[in-house]
């Protein structure tokens, strides 16, 4: 009973961001209707909800969500692809893990940003150059919390499977994956919105079809309210993601 209840989304949970979320915009509404912020600046909050029915109604927002969903969806596969086998090679190989970690630590200070040009020289514009763009910030929180779940595994128990004869993929599979993965589904919950991050940068930068071509083209007719609008749909994007993994987390806890 209790673990089923644990398994569960608690219905609890979802009423504290929501009593935070009507304040903030009670708040906001408060400060736009007083008059004391220009609307050029701070848009009224029945504006950008009325620009977001107009984005829907037009047919502009949903083609760019699956564009921008895309490309964080494929990046963020590819760097728990990459990600998840190179934590193992950092916690089990001595000279590898001393080799390659500094290079994974040096690989974050560089913006995202600026990878991008390079990445349009590399693979060219479009959905894989942003696919990539993803994937190297999703793969960083995933190596490193894997690296840590692998790393503090209980040593008695590893011990005991190795007496059992458990050893390579068996000790993977049965006992080092399942331990270490709340650890993982930890790193996979950040990178996740990372992913998203990644793909509007990308879109910026390297073109594409997606939520940034969007934000592009508002900000270039100073559209204050439908450059709150698309915001509002990227938040709540990359909320649905980590809502997922954490839901995905919560049921694999023991």
């Amino acid at each position: 009973m209790l673990g089923a209840r644990r398994r569960g989304w608690p219905a609890g949970a979802l009423w504290p961001p929501l009593v935070l979320g009507v304040v903030l915009v009670l708040l906001w509404w408060a400060v736009t209707a007083s008059g004391a912020v220009g609307r050029v600046v701070l848009p009224e909050p029945v504006d950008v909800v009325t620009t977001l029915v107009e984005l829907f109604q037009t047919g502009d927002l949903l083609p760019a969500i699956g564009a921008t969903f895309s490309a964080a969806g494929l990046g963020g596969l590819l760097g728990v692809a990459v990600g998840l086998p190179l934590a193992w090679l950092l916690v089990h190989g001595r000279w590898a893990g001393a080799a390659l970690e500094p290079y994974v630590a040096a690989s974050q200070a560089v913006p995202a940003i600026a990878i991008a040009p390079l990445l349009v020289l590399w693979v060219g514009y479009g959905l894989p150059a942003i696919a990539v763009l993803c994937a190297l910030l999703v793969f960083f929180p995933v190596v490193v919390a894997t690296t840590l779940g692998l790393r503090t595994l209980d040593p008695e128990v590893v011990a005991a499977a190795r007496v059992d004869g458990a050893s390579g993929w068996r000790l993977l599979r049965h006992i080092e994956a399942p331990l270490a993965l709340p650890a993982i589904l930890s790193g996979l919950r950040n990178g996740v919105t990372l992913a998203v991050t990644g793909a509007v940068v990308g879109e910026f930068v390297m073109g594409g079809k997606g939520l940034g071509l969007l934000l592009t083209a508002q900000r270039d007719r100073s559209d204050t309210a439908g450059l709150f609008a698309t915001l509002l749909v990227l938040c709540a994007l990359a909320t649905a993601a980590y809502a997922v993994v954490r839901l995905i987390e919560r049921r694999t806890e023991i």
